[in-house]
């Protein structure tokens, strides 16, 4: 009964949360777009953080805009983005623009002396991001603070699973993500070659991302990878679902799959072609270690540990994490097992440093760019040649694939 309350009280909260007194001198935040994501990524998160308030908001239509600003009590609307990155009063910019436009807004915005949180996928492809993260825009004490927004790396649940493995000891590594069908419309820009779109590009970056932060570091090879194409008739160049494999360094395999269009997989057919409905899991599997040898019987006892991390992108809603220890003892000579049996113990984390159990994981990401404006200390952050790599593994994944890197449409 009190783990259903915490549950409902949680969520509430995370939904309704309390707007608190700001300080005195706040970072004054703009929004370019009228975005269905910044709501819940930034307007909500910046109600409990004393340092930001959202002032400003352009979008391509004003009058959208406008409409958009009263129902968030955004109390500036400007003509259009570049007015709104003309506004001395504006330190920061978040920038949730279709993909496509994330170079070409984001180095505006760092020319203009804007801090930028920059949604994911920070641009379309790895030449684009080693322009912006190298750009000497970026290079100098005072320069604008820049994070790509992967807001799960910084819930201290993701802290608690990344406790709980061994990079060096991991032999396989699975994460998925999906979007059930019909979330995402056929004609939606993300499924728009020229505007940088793709699952890839989209659900799949997430999985992307967290199978390179579980080992610690970066594949040496493309394994395989294939993708689902859009239904004839829409853009042929587009992954509604894409699946992928890599190598990482001492032969352990890191594999992905994602589909932002999932359907079916039910145990009955009566569900065929239903939306699926899948949190994100990651299942990280370690290879054997002994803990015990008996030599006068010639046995050995090994175990060996998988750690299954349920809905790892949004934590704060619910989340588990399950530690399985497989126990085995066997002969040393003739292998033959003498007894096996596993060991399953169960781990949550809502609770971490700093922080309220109903943080989202974007009101944590919040805290943390905050403390990088404010150049204070920074518990987990999301550096430029993390992104870098980030865009360089993605691009490598789609042409094992067949398919071609994202394009860049402008150029500043």
């Amino acid at each position: 009964m009190y783990a259903l309350a915490s549950f409902f009280r949680r969520n509430y909260e995370a939904l309704v949360p309390p707007e608190i007194p700001k300080q005195s001198d706040p970072i004054r935040l703009g929004l370019l777009g009228a975005s269905k994501i910044a709501p819940i990524a930034v307007i909500s998160a910046a109600k409990t953080h004393p340092e930001v308030i959202v002032v400003a908001v352009a979008a391509r239509d004003k009058k959208r805009a406008a409409a958009y600003a009263k129902k968030y009590r955004i109390p500036i609307v400007h003509e259009s983005y570049q007015a709104l990155l003309d506004d001395p009063a504006i330190d920061a910019i978040y920038n949730p623009l279709p993909n496509g436009h994330h170079f070409e807004w984001t180095v505006k915005a760092l020319k203009a002396g804007k801090h930028v949180l920059l949604e994911k996928p920070s641009v379309s492809n790895a030449a684009e991001a080693r322009e912006l993260f190298r750009s000497a825009l970026l290079s100098g004490p005072d320069s604008p603070v820049l994070l790509e927004a992967f807001h799960y790396l910084f819930h201290p649940a993701w802290e608690k699973l990344l406790s709980l493995i061994n990079a060096e000891s991991i032999i396989e590594a699975h994460a998925s993500m999906t979007a059930p069908k019909g979330l995402i419309p056929l004609h939606d820009i993300r499924c728009k070659f020229n505007l940088a779109g793709g699952c890839l590009m989209d659900v799949g970056t997430y999985p992307v991302s967290c199978i390179r932060k579980v080992f610690g570091s970066e594949p040496e090879e493309c394994l395989e990878a294939t993708h689902r194409p859009l239904p004839p008739g829409y853009d042929k160049e587009i992954d509604q679902a894409f699946w992928g494999k890599w190598r990482f360094p001492n032969g352990a395999i890191g594999s992905i799959n994602a589909d932002m269009i999932a359907d079916g997989g039910y145990s009955t057919s009566l569900l065929d072609g239903f939306p699926t409905l899948q949190l994100p899991k990651l299942e990280v599997k370690h290879r054997e270690i002994v803990v015990g040898e008996d030599l006068r019987a010639n046995q050995e006892h090994v175990v060996q540990k998988t750690v299954v991390m349920w809905n790892w992108v949004v934590p704060t809603v619910y989340h588990r994490i399950d530690i399985h220890e497989k126990h085995t003892i066997r002969g040393t000579t003739d292998g033959n097992v003498v007894k096996t049996w596993t060991d399953t113990s169960y781990v949550k984390e809502y609770v971490g440093k700093v922080g309220a159990e109903s943080w989202m994981t974007y009101r944590h990401q919040l805290e943390e760019f905050v403390n990088r404006i404010r150049k204070r200390p920074t518990n987990s952050w999301v550096d430029g040649d993390d992104s870098i790599k980030q865009m360089e593994m993605i691009d490598g994944a789609y042409q094992k694939a067949g398919l071609p890197v994202r394009p860049s449409i402008a150029k500043v």
